[in-house]
């Protein structure tokens, strides 16, 4: 039960007896084992080692170990073991939006401020970045509405529909800056281009630097409804390819096609959306007593236009995929019925469904061996998706909104839907009044050299 002592672990035992003990023991035994702490230390406490005698014995043959999950088992995760920090920011008021890339994490705030961390170096000042000043702007800034990072850009999205981009690497100025008439409704960043693409009423504006580096318009779209989804496609040579979904419509959005509508159901929105270097991923609600159809999950090819699966049965909506960061041929998604389901996308079934959050999930993340899970509830759990077991969880007051992680370190934000609470508009040197309305972002280090060092 992870908690209590168990003797036998607390003793070295040559491996050849162990490996004997775990004759009698199956595959989920073993890694039950795994959970607790002491096991790590029965085979020269390591565990890539314990893993390969395993599988030598005929255990975990299921699984392959590569490079990647190699160095994610040499960390602990498992066993809970790291170093937790807090990213606050006190006089920004209440946590807008959160995106994370390699560890740098860029927040916005209702103060209008925007906000970067390096949580790869312990001593990195969080800078401020600048807004655009106009000869007028002597009020308050509005509220962020969205931001975005890659590993050379970071953008934020104004509630007064103005946009602001900036470079990495040339100080806090924005680099480029542009305006739309209305509420912008989505913002994307493309993953490793310089492109930047927003929908605002019924119109989705793509922009990125010229040949000479200066920022234009590159396409501006005009479609049938308002967007609630946009994703940048990634890896593209050319033109960029835009995926937009707008209610019951997703549109495949490039320039030598502008309109062209990818799926269209009447009645049937779309209610989650990812995309990949060649297809896109998206739930749709459908209404069963209608139309004797789960709410499931589409599969496109983004070149053909095909749908290529349908995925899930589910009473619930689903609230979250994540195809472009899970390993090859898997997807993993949330639903509103508090679950989170794993896909291979050869085959329709989930691979496993796991239990997670009582009000539903809000985001998910997966890699070869674990999955990371956020809650309308506040709640991040870490599940190992081979045994279907969670290693561990944290809670915060707030929705989980944006979760990220690699083989040593996790971010998670939770971000209130409240953005102007009762009770929070009192004097502003009276900060620490309002704690609980403002929201978190939590940065995790699993790394044991980091921990030498703390």
């Amino acid at each position: 039960n992870e908690i209590n002592e168990v003797p036998f672990f607390d003793i070295q035992l040559p491996y050849e007896l162990a490996l004997k003990i775990f004759q009698y023991l199956g595959k989920t035994e073993l890694g039950r084992c795994a959970q607790v702490s002491r096991m790590w230390k029965v085979l020269a406490e390591d565990e890539v080692l314990w893993y390969r005698l395993c599988q030598q014995e005929g255990y975990l043959l299921d699984t392959s170990i590569s490079d990647h999950s190699e160095r994610a088992l040499k960390t602990n995760w498992k066993n809970r073991i790291g170093a937790v920090s807090q990213l606050q920011y006190e006089v920004g008021k209440i946590l807008c939006d959160v995106h994370s890339c390699n560890g740098v994490v860029i927040a916005g705030y209702t103060s209008g401020e925007v906000r970067l961390w390096d949580t790869r170096t312990w001593d990195y000042t969080a800078p401020i970045l600048e807004p655009m000043h106009g000869p007028g702007d002597a009020g308050p800034q509005p509220h962020v509405s969205f931001v975005r990072i890659n590993s050379s850009l970071a953008v934020a999205a104004y509630e007064d529909g103005t946009i602001s981009v900036w470079s990495l690497m040339f100080g806090r100025e924005p680099v480029h800056h542009y305006q739309h008439n209305q509420r912008i409704q989505a913002l994307a960043l493309g993953s490793e281009s310089a492109t930047v693409a927003t929908a605002s009423g019924f119109e989705v504006k793509v922009e990125s630097p010229n040949d000479r580096g200066f920022w234009q318009t590159t396409e501006t779209f005009e479609i049938q409804k308002l967007v609630n989804f946009l994703n940048l496609v990634p890896d593209v040579m050319g033109s960029p390819v835009t995926v937009a979904a707008a209610e019951d419509i997703v549109y495949l959005l490039k320039a030598e096609d502008p309109g062209k509508i990818l799926h269209s159901v009447y009645g049937q929105p779309v209610t989650c959306l990812d995309v990949s270097a060649h297809e896109a991923a998206f739930g749709v609600k459908t209404f069963g007593w209608l139309l004797n159809e789960p709410n499931q999950i589409l599969l496109y090819n983004l070149e053909t236009s095909q749908c290529l699966k349908k995925m899930g049965n589910s009473i619930g909506d689903f609230t979250c995929v994540n195809l472009q960061n899970s390993p090859p041929n898997m997807l993993v998604t949330g639903n509103k019925d508090r679950r989170v389901r794993v896909f291979d996308l050869r085959q329709s079934e989930s691979l496993c469904s796991l239990y997670a959050h009582q009000l539903g999930v809000s985001a998910v993340q997966m890699d070869d061996w674990k999955i990371v899970s956020g809650g309308e509830e506040g709640l991040v759990c870490v599940w190992d998706q081979r045994m279907g077991t969670k290693l561990w969880e944290m809670h915060a007051r707030h929705p989980v909104r944006h979760i990220w992680f690699n083989s040593h370190s996790l971010i998670t934000a939770n971000i209130p839907d409240e953005k102007t609470p009762r009770g929070a508009s009192i004097t502003d040197d009276d900060l620490t009044a309002h704690r609980k309305h403002r929201g978190i972002i939590y940065a995790y280090e699993f790394s044991v050299d980091q921990l030498a060092v703390e």
